[in-house]
């Protein structure tokens, strides 16, 4: 994973890990955001449909093993699962694609909601500027997409197994014909979307989500449908804010199984760095800008992490 060669995005990238402290804290050795998180294990199979659209080697093979992690939406990591500001969790999954003779990877990042605040790196700044020093409001009311994410109606989730992520960039699929496919990502829980009444929460644990993550797992397994939703001609694929329309056209690339609790979790929580830029023969990244901010942004505080 190498870091821009762009250097305002890297500068911007320093900006944002900064202004995410001055939010949530220093707290060394976790993530400035998405703190409180859980690592597991299992496989992902994919469609005939899936190698189609695209000749990346996972949607080829029979199954790829996986590492998932599921996190909260927050840079506090002690944050209650029951506190209203944790509902926009995260799922990212690694596709680990080969050992040797160097480890070779791909990874998705999610988010438990289709909408995002800003588009680019100066929105970033300004969104996450006007949360650190108050003024965020102010922010909100001049910037529309802002505002949906931000007034979005938010329930919490019965388990994290039952809810439903969104992955907010757009990709360039290419299959072995160059045929080329742009998409988002989601993640469809087998189990079906449950969600759970404000009244409800209120006798429910502090970590009623993550808690429950090594029972279910002990007893069976958590699966998602990956699906991909398809763009047709004039749909953005640039901005992470634009939402295309739900009667685009949902294509299934095959299930995820995760069975297994990850050891050593809190070591390897504090070594993984999700990355996402694709890195691999079959999809590519789109022009959204925040993607290679993101990526910088994740590898730079992953380092920090690491060094803590």
């Amino acid at each position: 994973m190498p870091l821009s060669d762009n250097k305002k995005i890297v500068e911007n990238s320093e900006e944002l890990i900064v202004t995410l402290r001055k939010i949530f804290g220093k707290n060394p050795g976790v993530r400035p955001a998405h703190a409180k998180g859980l690592l597991l294990e299992g496989t992902f199979t994919p469609t005939a449909e899936a190698s189609s659209l695209s000749s990346a080697p996972h949607f080829k093979r029979a199954s790829t093993p996986v590492v998932a992690r599921f996190s909260n939406a927050s840079g506090f990591p002690q944050l209650p699962d029951t506190d209203k500001n944790s509902i926009a969790s995260g799922f990212a999954i690694r596709f680990q694609l080969e050992e040797t003779p160097r480890r070779v990877h791909t990874d998705i990042i999610t988010v438990a909601s289709p909408f995002f605040p800003v588009k680019n790196a100066e929105e970033a700044l300004g969104f996450f500027g006007g949360v650190a020093d108050g003024t965020v409001e102010q922010f909100v009311a001049t910037h529309p997409a802002a505002a949906r994410a931000v007034t979005a109606p938010k329930k919490f989730p019965v388990s994290l197994a039952t809810q439903k992520y969104f992955g907010i960039h757009a990709f360039k699929f290419v299959n072995a014909e160059s045929a080329e496919t742009y998409i988002r990502y989601r993640f469809v829980p087998k189990a079906g979307e449950k969600h759970l009444e404000d009244e409800d929460v209120k006798t429910k644990p502090d970590g009623y989500l993550f808690d429950a993550l090594p029972g279910i797992v002990e007893t069976g397994s958590i699966e998602f449908d990956i699906v991909a939703q398809i763009a047709e001609q004039g749909d953005v694929t640039d901005d992470a804010t634009a939402i295309w329309p739900e009667d685009r056209k949902i294509v299934k690339l095959g299930t995820v199984s995760l069975n297994k609790i990850k050891e050593n979790n809190e070591a390897e929580q504090k070594h993984i760095i999700f990355d996402p830029v694709p890195r691999v023969d079959g999809i590519e990244p789109s022009n959204d800008p925040l993607i290679d901010l993101r990526a910088t942004i994740y590898l730079l505080s992953g380092k920090d992490r690491r060094a803590a």
